[in-house]
This record gives C-alpha cells, sequence and structure tokens, in this order.
C-alpha cells in the first residue's frame, strides 16, 4: 500500500508534466515514430502563428484592428531588431528570425496553459534549434567570407603571444555558442514550470488555508508570462548577434 501511495505522488509530481507522451503509436522499419504530445504542441505552435498572422493581414486597414496591430508590432518588433544587430544586410535573413522568434514564443506561452506541455523545456528540441543555427551561421560566415572567415578567431594585426592564448579561447567559445543558447532557454523554462506546480500542490494540499501559495501561483505566473516574451526574445536576439559575426567579422 505504501509503494502504491509513493508511486501515485511520484506520477504526479512536478516533473511529470515534462513527460514525453505517445499519442499515436507509429513505428517505421523499426524506429518509434510516434506523434506524441511535444508534437502535438509544435503543430498547435505553427497553427496560432499561421492563424495570427492569416488574421492579422487578411483584412488589412489604414486604421488597424486589434489583431492587426498586434501582428504589425511583432513585424516591426523584430525587423527592427535585425537591422539593429545585423544592419541591412540581415533584412534577407529576416524571414528566418521572425519565424524563429514567434515559434519560440508561441511554444513558451502555450506551455502555460492548464494540461499543457512545453516543448521548450526540453533540451533536446532547444539543442536542435540551436544547432541548426549555429551550422547555418558558420555556412553563411564561410559563404560570405571564404577562408577570411577565421580571422573572427584572430583578427589580423594580433600579437603572436596573444594570439597564441586568444585563439583557443576563441574557437572555444564558437563552439559552445549551441550549448548557451540552447540552456539558457531549457533552464528558464524548467525552473518556471516546476516552481508552478509546486505551488499549486501547497494551493492543494492546504484547502481553505492555500490562500498565500494561490496569491503565489497568480504572481509566479505573470511572472512566467514575461519570461516567456523575454526568453523568445534572447533566443533571437544572439541568433541575430552570431549572424551579425557572420555577416561582418566582427
Amino acid at each position: 500500500m505504501a509503494t502504491e501511495e509513493h508511486g501515485g505522488e511520484a506520477a504526479h509530481g512536478p516533473m511529470e508534466q515534462f513527460e514525453i507522451k505517445p499519442l499515436i503509436d507509429l513505428n517505421l522499419g523499426g524506429y518509434d515514430i510516434s506523434y506524441t504530445n511535444s508534437a502535438l504542441f509544435m503543430t498547435l505552435a505553427v497553427i496560432c502563428t499561421f492563424s495570427l498572422f492569416w488574421a492579422a493581414t487578411h483584412k488589412r486597414t489604414m486604421v488597424p484592428s486589434r489583431i492587426q496591430s498586434i501582428g504589425e508590432l511583432m513585424f516591426e518588433f523584430v525587423a527592427g531588431m535585425v537591422k539593429e544587430n545585423v544592419g541591412k544586410e540581415g533584412i534577407k535573413y529576416f524571414p528566418f528570425i521572425f519565424t524563429l522568434f514567434v515559434f519560440i514564443l508561441f511554444g513558451n506561452v502555450l506551455g502555460l496553459l492548464p494540461y499543457s506541455f512545453t516543448f521548450t523545456s526540453h533540451i533536446v528540441i532547444n539543442a536542435a534549434l540551436a544547432v541548426f543555427i549555429f551550422v547555418a551561421v558558420t555556412i553563411i560566415g564561410f559563404a560570405t567570407h571564404g577562408l577570411h572567415y577565421f580571422r573572427l578567431f584572430c583578427p589580423s594585426g594580433t600579437p603572436l603571444p596573444v594570439a597564441i592564448v586568444l585563439v583557443p579561447i576563441e574557437i572555444m567559445s564558437y563552439f559552445i555558442r549551441p550549448v548557451s543558447l540552447s540552456l539558457r532557454l531549457f533552464a528558464n523554462m524548467l525552473a518556471g514550470h516546476v516552481l508552478l506546480k509546486v505551488l499549486a500542490g501547497f494551493v492543494i494540499s492546504l484547502g481553505i488555508f492555500g490562500i498565500v501559495p494561490f496569491l503565489a501561483v497568480g504572481a509566479v505566473t505573470m511572472l512566467e508570462i514575461m519570461v516567456a516574451l523575454i526568453q523568445a526574445y534572447v533566443f533571437a536576439l544572439l541568433s541575430t548577434i552570431y549572424l551579425n559575426d557572420a555577416v561582418h567579422l566582427h
């Protein structure tokens, strides 16, 4: 009996919300390609993105509606970020940065809904995005500058004694980019959702005396909404900074 109770508590612990569960079992050539709750919410993020900007651009007017204003504000915000960090040369990469920003934003925000799943709280998903950005930026760098792209690790005119120390540090810093990019988003999403789950557990267990943790849940939820917005911005911002290095070799 004690084992069953312990198992029940574990099953409803704060980490249960991060468990990837198959919704449709699929197997192809011995490989499990099941459609999971993670895939579902990634699909929902894409649908929400498409729906938002379809609604915002379907019937554009001189005096914008609320939905059109939201779409235009997001568009101008990301466009300004790309221009500020990459310059005019970065405009051609704007569609990717904008898609990345909105996808992560919806992933973060949808994860705050009850009984939802936050796919950005999984390191493997964030790492896949980060590695894709890393590879793309590296390809852009070599395509733009050829072998001169190696100057990123050692600017011309650097004294040899300094270069011996600088080059290994710069190379390590360059290759750690996808790690830091993915870990930052993962850690923030994971920590916030665990805290919300723990506080919500206190509300239920304390019953009528749970008013204090209930108020704390409301405050943390507002904070998590801000974190969801900020982390999407930070992920896109760092991507533009890395892109700037590839384009301008700074």
